[in-house]
């Protein structure tokens, strides 16, 4: 049985090589595209998402989040963050 990861702050996330992001025209939204599965993403996540490279921990893209959304509590927007990326460490589309 695989152990489920939990992300912290200090986790630095990346998509996993078979897991693109890309900006699809048709849709006009940003999605995750895996084999066999497309992940359509809100605004809310494809703003996160798009911070994630492999270089950045979870607390540098939620700085960056408070840095472009100023006025958003930094609570809240560290927890919306954490939980996304959280819901799809669990489906395996992110990776530390």
């Amino acid at each position: 049985m695989t152990e489920l990861l939990t992300l912290n702050e200090e986790h630095i996330p990346k998509l996993p090589r078979h897991a693109k992001l890309r900006f699809d025209e048709a849709r006009k939204k940003w999605i995750i595209n895996a084999p066999e599965r497309v992940f359509e993403l809100d605004e809310i996540a494809s703003e996160i998402i798009q911070l994630v490279n492999g270089e950045s921990s979870i607390n540098v893209i939620i700085d960056a989040l408070c840095d472009k959304f100023e006025g958003a509590p930094r609570e809240v927007i560290s927890k919306d963050t954490l939980s996304m990326l959280q819901s799809l460490a669990d489906k395996g589309f992110v990776i530390i």
